[in-house]
């Protein structure tokens, strides 16, 4: 599957469905947040099929950046079961990501 661009009802749908699931909240003025998607994608294609990996453009969807507690970008948070298991704040190296998705596979 590739990389999903979440609005309210397509989160809420994956999120009821409890897979593995790697968030990145974002927005397109933010510089950081352009540094890391290319991480972002490359996830996308190293984890398919075992892990949902998904945007969020906080700007359009401010209403899941409220319901976690974003406040600065880029956050990356992960799912598993439906719940939050951990989450990045700021540019990450590839292997931040990976050690959390590795873990929880």
């Amino acid at each position: 599957m590739a990389l999903q661009h979440y609005n309210k009802e397509s989160f809420d749908k994956s999120l009821n469905e409890g897979k593995l699931m790697m968030v990145d909240f974002w927005a397109n003025w933010c510089g950081p947040c352009h540094m890391l998607g290319p991480v972002i994608e490359d996830l996308s294609g190293k984890y398919d099929g075992k892990v949902e990996v998904g945007k969020v453009d906080v700007d359009m969807q401010g209403e899941l950046a409220m319901r976690y507690g974003v406040m600065s970008i880029p956050t990356v948070i992960f799912f598993k079961d439906g719940k939050e298991i951990d989450r990045k704040v700021g540019v990450m190296p590839e292997e931040a990501f990976t050690q959390v998705l590795d873990k929880n596979l």
